[in-house]
C-alpha cells in the first residue's frame, strides 16, 4: 500500500489517548466501518492484545496488516471483511 492510500484513510493515533479509552474509542470506529472500509491504527507498541480482543469479538469479520512494526512506532491497518454469501434473509445457509 502506498503512503497516499494510507493517508486517504481514516486514522486513530491512540499515543494521544488516555490508556482506558483507546480500546472503546477504537471499536467505536471499528463498529462504524462499512464492509470494505479500513482505518489506520497508529500506537506506540504492538497491539497485539487488541488484536485477539477484535478476533474474540468478531471472528472473521475484520483483517488485520501492519505497516509499519516499531520500534517507537507501530502502524496497523484494519478493515472490515467484504460480506459474503448472498444480501437476502435466508442467511447465506
Amino acid at each position: 500500500m502506498t503512503t497516499a492510500e494510507t493517508e486517504s484513510k481514516p486514522s486513530i493515533d491512540v499515543r494521544t489517548i488516555p490508556p482506558v479509552e483507546r480500546h472503546p474509542k477504537i471499536f467505536g470506529m471499528l463498529n462504524a466501518l462499512a464492509a470494505g472500509g479500513s482505518l489506520i491504527l497508529i500506537n506506540d507498541h504492538d497491539p497485539r492484545p487488541l488484536h485477539y480482543q477484535l478476533e474474540a469479538r468478531h471472528p472473521g469479520e475484520f483483517f488485520w496488516e501492519y505497516l509499519e512494526q516499531g520500534p517507537d512506532v507501530w502502524r496497523v491497518e484494519i478493515g472490515r471483511l467484504e460480506a459474503s454469501g448472498c444480501e437476502c434473509c435466508c442467511g447465506s445457509h
